[in-house]
């Protein structure tokens, strides 16, 4: 006899398992775990297919399934095979609850977080991929309503909804932190409108405002990047000469302060670091921070007003 026909005994279950005996009967006499048959002295007996049931039943009931959710797993389940099968994505999730609880504990203790931080962090980080999607969805909803899709607004929505499906199996802490501060950021309803004057201004007809000058944002990034690193004053002489290579010298005073309004519409550090959260979540590679550059144009612009 082998373990595929040998029987069991409730007590003979409760040694392979761990389970307590009151635990199994009970199980047994709502029938998640039937008996197989019952000896000459009446007692039931479990065959290999129960032990798997049993040790699946267990395994649902720690990831917190009610017993009627379980009797609805177990009904449709005939064979071990399948039994094994249904199991292993059980333990599956299980793995990965506890991986996502490591990662939140270790940003906490790197946070040094407070216990509401760490309540709101464990929140957050427990929010399934539907409920991320949707919390980011919303914000991208109110930012954007009433942008047509053909306009350049629109593309910069759809790239702004682009979170992972779900947070990797073993996430970084980096990763963790990124999702928690992209949540704090879309809830955060001045970072809304900010992002939705940004949409609203990239939407409007080139007819309806007197658009600034034009300038090249390849050289805004090279020259005034190199300035910007190199410590040169905005306002200096040598800040007005880097000035020149990237305007005309002959902009007027209100041309250059139009074009630094401009500029700065669509210049903003905290949108700037959405991308970068959205980076982090998708594993892409990072990308040097082009808001300070594009803030050096802007007072180099007013200063030589």
């Amino acid at each position: 006899m082998n373990d595929r026909t040998e029987l069991f005994t409730i007590g003979q279950l409760a040694r392979r398992t761990g389970l307590p005996v009151k635990t199994i009967r009970f199980w047994s006499d709502i029938d998640v775990i039937p008996p197989t048959g019952r000896s000459t002295g009446g007692y039931r007996l479990y065959d290999a297919e129960a032990v798997a049931r049993l040790e699946l039943v267990r395994t649902l009931r720690d990831l917190g399934l009610d017993l009627a959710t379980v009797q609805r797993i177990l009904a449709r389940q005939s064979t071990l095979a399948d039994v094994a099968r249904v199991h292993v994505r059980a333990l599956d999730t299980e793995i990965r609850t506890l991986q996502l609880r490591r990662a939140v504990l270790r940003s906490i203790a790197r946070r040094n977080s407070t216990t509401e931080e760490m309540s709101v962090m464990n929140r957050l980080a427990r929010l399934s991929a539907r409920e991320r999607q949707a919390m980011i969805d919303d914000f991208v909803d109110r930012a954007f309503a009433g942008i047509e899709p053909y306009e350049a607004g629109a593309r910069i929505a759809e790239g702004m909804r682009q979170l992972p499906a779900e947070l990797p199996d073993d996430p970084r802490p980096e990763q963790v932190d990124a999702w928690l501060e992209l949540a704090e950021l879309v809830a955060d309803p001045d970072f809304s409108e900010r992002v939705r004057q940004m949409a609203v201004a990239g939407a409007q007809p080139a007819g309806e405002r007197a658009g600034p000058p034009p300038y090249d944002p390849a050289a805004v990034i090279e020259h005034a990047g190199r300035a910007l690193d190199g410590g040169v004053a905005p306002d200096s002489a040598e800040g007005r000469a880097v000035l020149d290579r990237i305007v005309p010298p002959e902009l007027t005073a209100a041309e250059r302060v139009r074009l630094a309004d401009d500029v700065a519409v669509f210049s903003d550090a905290r949108v700037e670091r959405y991308w970068h959260l959205l980076g982090v979540l998708n594993d892409r590679p990072p990308f040097p921070p082009q808001v300070p550059t594009f803030e050096w144009f802007m007072a180099a612009l007013r200063a030589s007003a």
